[in-house]
C-alpha cells in the first residue's frame, strides 16, 4: 500500500516529534529550575546525595529533583539529563507548561498573565525542537564559520530568559519564514508613504535621496515611481521605505486600510535585494549587498516581554543621537586605543497615522506599527583576514555540549586566560570607560555587541549596535544638544552601577565563565580573576576619574541582584516602562560579587 503523500502542513510541523518535544521540554525546564533558582523564585533544598537538590510544587505534591553545580553569581548549572519529576511513587515525564502550572503562585503567574506566558512557552519549546531537528554545524565548525552562518546558528536565545522564544502573532508557516533560526531569505516589502504623513530624519551628510539611490538601483526606482504614477500619483510626493512582509500581511494591510484606500500609503511590492533576519527578529542583514545598511523594522508580535514596534516620534532623533555618539567615541583616545566603534542608525523614517495617535496614549503599540530605521553594516570596516561574530556567540554550546568560546580558544593557540584578555579589552574597557568617563551606559548584551575576530580566533575589537533606543546619560547636569535630550536618565545613586554589574557581570559573564569551568577551559577563579585584572589596568591608566571609582566601587563586596524573569511573569506584555527603566527594576537580595576578592 503506498504511503499518503506529505502536504506542506504536516511537513511544517515536522520538528514537532515525541522524541524532541521531550528534549525541548527537559532543556527548557532545566534552565526554569536554574533561572528561577537564581532569581530566588524557587528555594531548591540539598538531598543527601552531593550536589542534589529538590524543589516541591504550590500543592506540595510534586517534586523535581536534580543534580547541579553552584558557580559564582549564584549561578546553577543544572545537569539537564538528571532531572526528574516525581508525584508519590511516580515518576511523570517532563512537561514545562505543566511545570509553569505546577509553580503558578511561587512564580507569581496572574491568572491574566499565565495563559499568554504557556503560550510564550510553547512557542520557546517548538523553536527548540526546530534547531534540535536540523542538521546544525557543531561548536567548532561555527567558530570557523562567516557572519551570517553564527548568527543564524545560534540555539539558545537571551540567556537569561526562560520564555525567549515567544514570538506570538508568528504562524507557524511564518516561524519557518521569517525566525533567524530558519535562515530564509527573505525580501522586504516596499511602501511609499506621503510626505505630509512621514517623518523622515538622517544624519549628518546624509539625505533621503543619497539613502534611496545607496539602498535601490535605478530599476528598482523607477519600477516603483511607475507604480505610483500609473495610479495618477506624484513620486515626489511620498517616500520609499522598507516594510517586514509580516507586518504587510497581517497589520497593515487590514489595521491601516484607510491610510491604503486613500493612497496616503501605496505597497510597492518586494524589493530586489535578499536579506537575513538577525537575532533581535525585527532586523534584517543585507545577502545581496553586505555592504548596504541593515534595515530595522516594525513588528507588532510579542516577543521577550514587548510588542516589538518602532515608534514613529521615537526614531525622528534616533540619527541625531547616533551622530552624538560617534562624535563623542571618535575625540577619545580611551576608545580610539580599544578600536570601540559603533554602527550609527543614519536614517529613521516614521509613519503617523493619525486617527490611532489621536486615539491613543504615548507609548501605545498602535503608535508603533509602521517605522523604518537604516543602520550601518560593519563589512566595510573589515580589514583583510577579519571576520565577524555576534557577541552572543560567545555563549552558544551545540547539542553535544561543546562551546563556541572553547573552540575560538583552541583556535587562537593561546592561553585561555591571555585570549579572555583580549576578549575584555576589546569589550569591558570601553564599557567601562563610557561609564567613568561619560555617565554613559549601553545595553551591552550579547546580540547588542558584534566581535571582530582575527583569522586566528582572538578578539580584535568590539562594536556595538542599537544604539538609541539603549543608551543612557545618567548625569543630570550633562550638557547635551536638544536633539539628544531623550537618551538623559534620571537613575538613582544606588542603581547605577546596576548597569554594568547586571548587564555584564549577571547576564554574560555569568554564563560564559560558567561554560568555560565545566569544560575544564578556564577555572572560575583565573576567569574573574583576568576580569579584575581588566578593570584594576583600566583604573591604573586613568588616575584623574578616581574618584568616581571610589564612588562607584567595582570591586564591592556584593550588588543587588535585578531579576529579569521577574519582570516577565509580572507583566509579559510591556515588563518595563521605557520612560523609567529603573523604577521597573525588580531588585531580590544581593550576590557575592565575584571580582571583590581580586580588589587592588
Amino acid at each position: 500500500m503506498t504511503a499518503a503523500p506529505r502536504t506542506a502542513a504536516q511537513d511544517a510541523v515536522a520538528h514537532l516529534t515525541p522524541d524532541l518535544w521531550a528534549r525541548a521540554n527537559r532543556l527548557l525546564i532545566r534552565k526554569a529550575l536554574a533561572e528561577f533558582a537564581h532569581e530566588r523564585l524557587l528555594t531548591p533544598r540539598r538531598l543527601p546525595a552531593d550536589g542534589h537538590y529538590a524543589v516541591r510544587s504550590d500543592d506540595d505534591g510534586t517534586e523535581y529533583r536534580f543534580a547541579a553545580r553552584r558557580r559564582a553569581l549564584d549561578h546553577w548549572q543544572v545537569d539537564a539529563d538528571s532531572i526528574a519529576r516525581h508525584r508519590g511513587r511516580d515518576e511523570l515525564p517532563l512537561d514545562a507548561l505543566e511545570f509553569h502550572i505546577e509553580f503558578r503562585d511561587t512564580l507569581g503567574l496572574s491568572p491574566a498573565i499565565l495563559p499568554v506566558y504557556l503560550e510564550e512557552i510553547s512557542s520557546t519549546l517548538s523553536g527548540t525542537a526546530y534547531k534540535l531537528a536540523g542538521d546544525r554545524p557543531t561548536a567548532a565548525e561555527l567558530a570557523k564559520s562567516g557572519f551570517q552562518a553564527i548568527e543564524t546558528g545560534m540555539t539558545e536565545g537571551h540567556p537569561c530568559f526562560v520564555a525567549n522564544n515567544g514570538r506570538l502573532g508568528f504562524g507557524v508557516h511564518e516561524y519557518h519564514a521569517y525566525a533567524p533560526e530558519a535562515a530564509a531569505p527573505i525580501r522586504l516589502i516596499w511602501l511609499a508613504a506621503r510626505r505630509d504623513r512621514a517623518t523622515f530624519t538622517a544624519g549628518a551628510g546624509l539625505d533621503y535621496d543619497t539613502l534611496i539611490h545607496s539602498e535601490l538601483g535605478e530599476t528598482t526606482r523607477t519600477r516603483f515611481a511607475t507604480a505610483l504614477t500609473d495610479r495618477g500619483l506624484d513620486p515626489a510626493d511620498y517616500y520609499f521605505f522598507p516594510a517586514h512582509p509580516w507586518q504587510w500581511w497581517n497589520k497593515l494591510s487590514v489595521t491601516f486600510a484607510a491610510e491604503i484606500a486613500q493612497q496616503h500609503l501605496v505597497c510597492l511590492g518586494p524589493g530586489d535585494d535578499d536579506y537575513l533576519a538577525q537575532q533581535s527578529i525585527r532586523t534584517f542583514f543585507n545577502t545581496t549587498n553586505p555592504t548596504h545598511h541593515y534595515v530595522k523594522t516594525a513588528l507588532s508580535v510579542l516577543n521577550m516581554g514587548f510588542m516589538r514596534g518602532l515608534s514613529a516620534s521615537y526614531m525622528e532623533a534616533t540619527p541625531a543621537i547616533n551622530d552624538w555618539l560617534a562624535g563623542l567615541i571618535a575625540a577619545d583616545d580611551t576608545f580610539a586605543a580599544a578600536r570601540f566603534s559603533i554602527i550609527r542608525e543614519r536614517a529613521a523614517l516614521g509613519y503617523h497615522h493619525r486617527p490611532y495617535e489621536a486615539a491613543t496614549e504615548k507609548g501605545s503599540p498602535y503608535r508603533k506599527m509602521l517605522a523604518a530605521l537604516w543602520r550601518e553594516s560593519p563589512v566595510p570596516t573589515l580589514e583583510p583576514g577579519q571576520r565577524l561574530a555576534t557577541m552572543a556567540s560567545l555563549l552558544h554550546t551545540d547539542p553535544d555540549g561543546s562551546s563556541l568560546t572553547a573552540a575560538l580558544i583552541e583556535q587562537s593557540g593561546l592561553a585561555p586566560a591571555t585570549w579572555l584578555r583580549r576578549y575584555l579589552d576589546a569589550y569591558l574597557t570601553p564599557v567601562l570607560h563610557a561609564f567613568y568617563a561619560y555617565d554613559l551606559v549601553f545595553m551591552p548584551h550579547g546580540e547588542n555587541v558584534i566581535l571582530v575576530l582575527a583569522e586566528d580566533g582572538t578578539v580584535q575589537r568590539a562594536i556595538f549596535k542599537d544604539i538609541a533606543e539603549e543608551i543612557a546619560v545618567m548625569d543630570p547636569g550633562a550638557v547635551l544638544p536638544p536633539a539628544v535630550e531623550r537618551i538623559r536618565a534620571d537613575v538613582p545613586e544606588d542603581k547605577k552601577l546596576l548597569s554594568l554589574f547586571t548587564d555584564v557581570f549577571d547576564c554574560f559573564f555569568r554564563f560564559l565563565s560558567a561554560t568555560l569551568a565545566d569544560l575544564d577551559v578556564l577555572t572560575e577563579d583565573d576567569f574573574w580573576r583576568t576580569v579584575a585584572d581588566c578593570i584594576t589596568d583600566y583604573q591604573a591608566a586613568h588616575p584623574q576619574l578616581s574618584a568616581k571609582f571610589a564612588q562607584y566601587d567595582l570591586f564591592t563586596e556584593e550588588f543587588a541582584l535585578s531579576c529579569l524573569n521577574r519582570l516577565q511573569l509580572r507583566n509579559n506584555q510591556e515588563m518595563v516602562d521605557l520612560q523609567d527603566p529603573a523604577g521597573a527594576l525588580q531588585l531580590i537580595g544581593t550576590l557575592r560579587n565575584p571580582v571583590a576578592p581580586y580588589a587592588p
